[in-house]
């Protein structure tokens, strides 16, 4: 990201240097006058500052991104303490599934969505089950339910590939910082939208429904797969 930061903060040092010295030699009757130069140069100045925007607004993305991670990562850290097996960035073919937790209650996918939140007022997402929206308005990403289930529809057709089972996977977005308020209409969705803080309760909640041996199965072909697409499987138990 430095690289990236570097040559257009250059350039308008730069920029700046020769206006400086076009004006320093006109003053002193040594050069032509610099209002041409003056202007090309600033119209290159007026680029490298957007570029610097751009940016700027890339890494504040990022940054998001990885303060979401860490809170997301806090609660699967719970999990693991209750027993529950997660596994970090899984790669599928042209995508990442962020997280996948495996446990008696099920086996799920998680994808992390970070956003930034409004200037004022309660920043609040409202789900009612078939669209996102922000403010009654409709979401920036409206593929992101098509995302998530397509995700967990992939995991489970890896696992079924691997083991014969065919497990059911449930798909899950959690949005760091943001209040989730669901419709009644949400509650027969196939996707769950969660503020992350709120996902060790759910997942607690549901029943039993992978006997032991079903999980040690599902954990042991998935850490396999991990470890054949080159990356260290990112795993606790």
């Amino acid at each position: 990201m430095i690289d990236d930061v570097a040559p257009w903060a250059f350039a308008i040092s730069f920029g700046f240097v020769f206006i400086f010295l076009e004006w320093f030699r006109w003053l002193t009757k040594s050069y032509s006058h610099p209002l041409i130069f003056t202007i090309l140069l600033l119209a290159g100045i007026g680029y490298a500052v957007f570029r610097l925007y751009r940016v700027r607004q890339t890494i504040k993305r990022l940054r998001m991104a990885r303060d979401g991670e860490k809170a997301v990562g806090q609660y699967l850290s719970d999990l693991r303490e209750q027993g529950y097996r997660t596994y970090h960035d899984v790669i599928g073919t042209g995508f990442n599934v962020d997280h996948v937790i495996i446990s008696d209650r099920g086996i799920y996918t998680v994808e992390t969505k970070t956003y930034s939140k409004p200037e004022s007022g309660r920043p609040t997402i409202i789900f009612d089950g078939e669209q996102l929206k922000i403010n009654n308005t409709a979401f920036a990403q409206p593929d992101a339910l098509i995302q998530a289930q397509a995700q967990a529809k992939w995991l489970q057709t890896l696992l079924k590939e691997c083991t014969g089972k065919d497990f059911a996977v449930k798909p899950v977005i959690v949005f760091p910082g943001w209040f989730i308020e669901t419709t009644p209409a949400a509650k027969s969705s196939p996707v769950w939208v969660l503020n992350p803080k709120a996902l060790p309760g759910f997942l607690n909640h549901q029943p039993q429904v992978l006997p032991d041996e079903d999980v040690k199965l599902a954990s042991y072909h998935l850490s396999r797969y991990i470890r054949s697409t080159g990356k260290p499987a990112s795993k606790a138990v």
